[in-house]
């Protein structure tokens, strides 16, 4: 369909749509010293258009790479529709990236312009400029601390829009003549994947991946002009693209952009958003305050809290669902919302959710059903870089933990004979940049793109279910099928678990490494009045071991229930005296396990888990806020978890 949907056939053609469409509406909001300011579709039409001339009055020509860091404001969206508008191609960076980082990125898309948020991502940008031969321009938006610097090739964000606006006359000609040549093929946006296995790789998405896909996924979940939502997850990563670009761009709606990440959760509460994404991590933190202010309030407040919760997870998927339910249960879930529910979804900012999703990793099922017992309609989606997300969703009244839903659509999905899940759509991405065989690797000829995850759908629903990464399920030792990821999702339900990271393969027995949550297990001390001078104290506290060592047995004998992964039963642990960190490299920007590095860099503790040994000491260099490096030393006691035996387990099933 190379005339686009509704004959659009890119993201500025979308917001000149909206520009006539929905003029007078909010299109973006920004909170700023505590006050939240608003424009319009016509105000960002405008705003978006002098920027363009801006770009055009420095020397942007089509075809340039221009990278955009900072965190999520109405100024950096703009940008990233302005370069498109003169047929650049905008590329998002992780704002948290640190110096070297950057540095691959910049220097592998040959950016010739960054558009950077504020001094810290000036700084790091000069740091590196020397080597990126291809820099020529920065434009910053927030001027604090910028005053003294060398002006040559740096240009204040509201200086450029100035001299666009006084070079209309010289420049909207070649503006419209660059807007009018934009069509399905052409690049929307290059977003950097998050490089768990190696190198970051360059995903190109075109306006057909992009428009095609937020057309499909808004109307699937009936999104509307009207709705809010609010964007505060990392602008590199393609989920905020699809949302605050694509699919508000397509339906009109309503981006709004937090102060800080300090202040996120008071303008939530503050937005009440009617569309809400976040992973799991963010609704497992909620979860976990929402227990820790539940544990220090007063017997009456917290016995209400419990008994209407319970009442909750009994009914409340079900009303949700539309599900028949009796008139007393509905009465006395009623009842709940006023008591408790209704006060608890207004503290959290979801007293407005109309759809809300979660994806990245898989959420814990007591979680998913806690939130969706509250009336919060709280779905599952499955996607990735290369579909422009899209991949899997869940239908209202089909919703269930345990699987990501069915094809979105417009998603063809096939299962190969190794359980690896196949797809194609038409968010298939175009290729890697620079990256022919990693293309061919992944996209066949006929459009099939390997997700490089295992599952299977199921005959009866056409749900799809997610195993594992593909490459993580092994076998162990003796043949039994190993997934720690299955492991890992069950181990981290426990709030006092804030990551695990399990091996096994090719091994006689699983064991595990342990981060605690220091939020979680810092409010129990407190309230035990357990003194702590550090995270490595805690974590090697006695107490806390005997907790995570009854959560991992607790987590062995829901294992040894399923015949086909019982093999993947905890037997030994250690708790670590260092919380796994993205600048350490042991995780990706977007939080995930990078587990080869983790057991490469940690050998000396995979081997004494696996020796016999109680106790390991070991040295590990770390990377603190500033860049410095320096060394943590620590002596971790190694115990061992009861497990299940299967044979135990099949004598009680009989």
């Amino acid at each position: 369909m190379t005339e686009g949907a509704e004959g659009l056939r890119s993201v500025p053609a979308l917001l000149a749509r909206n520009a006539s469409r929905y003029g007078n509406s909010p299109a973006y909001r920004e909170k700023e010293y505590g006050i939240w300011q608003s424009w319009t579709w016509a105000e960002t039409a405008q705003e978006i258009e002098a920027l363009s001339l801006g770009l055009l009055n420095l020397g942007v020509n089509e075809g340039d790479f221009i990278a955009i860091i900072g965190r999520n404001r109405p100024y950096l969206y703009w940008s990233m529709v302005a370069a498109q508008s003169v047929g650049a191609i905008p590329v998002p960076l992780y704002q948290d990236a640190v110096a070297e980082e950057m540095e691959y990125v910049l220097g592998h898309c040959g950016a010739r312009f960054v558009i950077a948020g504020d001094q810290e991502q000036v700084d790091k940008v000069i740091e590196i400029q020397d080597d990126l031969h291809q820099f020529e321009h920065m434009i910053y938006l927030d001027p604090r601390g910028l005053r003294k610097y060398d002006h040559t090739r740096l240009h204040q964000f509201s200086h450029v829009q100035d001299q666009g606006r006084a070079a209309y006359d010289e420049f909207i000609k070649e503006l419209e003549a660059r807007r009018a040549k934009l069509d399905y093929d052409s690049t929307c946006v290059m977003l950097y994947t998050s490089g768990t296995t190696g190198k970051p790789k360059g995903v190109v998405l075109s306006n057909r991946n992009i428009i095609e896909t937020a057309k499909a996924s808004s109307e699937f979940d009936h999104l509307r002009a009207d709705d809010e939502v609010l964007a505060y997850l990392p602008m590199a990563w393609v989920g905020d693209f699809i949302f605050s670009i694509g699919q508000a761009y397509w339906s009109g709606f309503c981006v709004n952009c937090p102060e800080s990440p300090e202040t996120m959760m008071t303008d939530l509460r503050e937005i009440a958003p009617s569309y809400y994404f976040a992973p799991p991590r963010v609704f497992e933190t909620q979860l976990t305050q929402i227990m820790i202010r539940m544990e220090d309030s007063g017997a009456f407040k917290k016995k209400t809290f419990d008994y209407f919760m319970e009442h909750a997870r009994k009914v409340g998927p079900a009303i949700l669902d539309g599900h028949s339910v009796g008139l007393w249960d509905r009465l006395k879930y009623k009842l709940g919302e006023v008591m408790v529910y209704g006060p608890l979804k207004n503290a959290l900012g979801f007293s407005k959710v109309r759809v809300g999703y979660t994806a990245g990793e898989a959420i814990g099922p007591e979680i998913f059903d806690f939130y969706r017992s509250l009336g919060i309609n709280l779905k599952q989606l499955y996607g990735q870089t290369e579909a422009s997300v899209f991949i899997t969703q869940q239908p209202d009244g089909e919703v269930r933990s345990d699987t990501v839903g069915v094809p979105s659509p417009g998603v063809e999905i096939r299962i190969a004979d190794n359980g690896e899940v196949f797809y194609r759509s038409p968010g298939v991405f175009v290729e890697y940049y620079k990256n022919a065989e990693s293309t061919a690797d992944t996209k066949d000829s006929e459009g099939w793109v390997a997700t490089g995850d295992a599952g299977f759908i199921e005959e009866a629903t056409g749900h799809l279910r997610i195993i594992d990464r593909a490459k993580d399920v092994g076998a162990m030792a003796d043949g039994a099928m190993f997934a720690p990821k299955y492991v890992e999702n069950k181990l981290k339900f426990y709030p006092n678990i804030l990551e695990a990271v399990v091996f096994g393969a090719g091994r006689d027995r699983c064991c595990a490494f342990i981060n605690i949550d220091l939020t979680a297990v810092g409010n129990w001390a407190e309230r035990n009045n357990i003194a702590y001078a550090s995270y490595q104290e805690l974590a090697g506290h006695k107490q806390v071991l005997d907790t995570i060592q009854a959560h991992i047995e607790e987590v062995n004998a829901s294992i040894a229930q399923d015949e086909m992964l019982s093999g993947c039963q905890v037997h030994r642990f250690l708790v670590l005296h260092k919380e796994l960190d993205a600048d350490d490299g042991e995780l990706t920007r977007t939080r995930k396990v990078r587990r080869k590095i983790i057991g490469e860099k940690f050998e000396d503790l995979v081997n004494a888990l696996y020796d016999g040994s109680t106790s390991v000491y070991t040295e590990t260099e770390v990377t603190y806020e500033d860049g410095r490096k320096g060394k943590i030393k620590a002596t971790l006691e190694i115990r061992d978890a009861k497990v299940v035996p299967a044979t135990t387990q099949r004598m009680a099933a009989e």
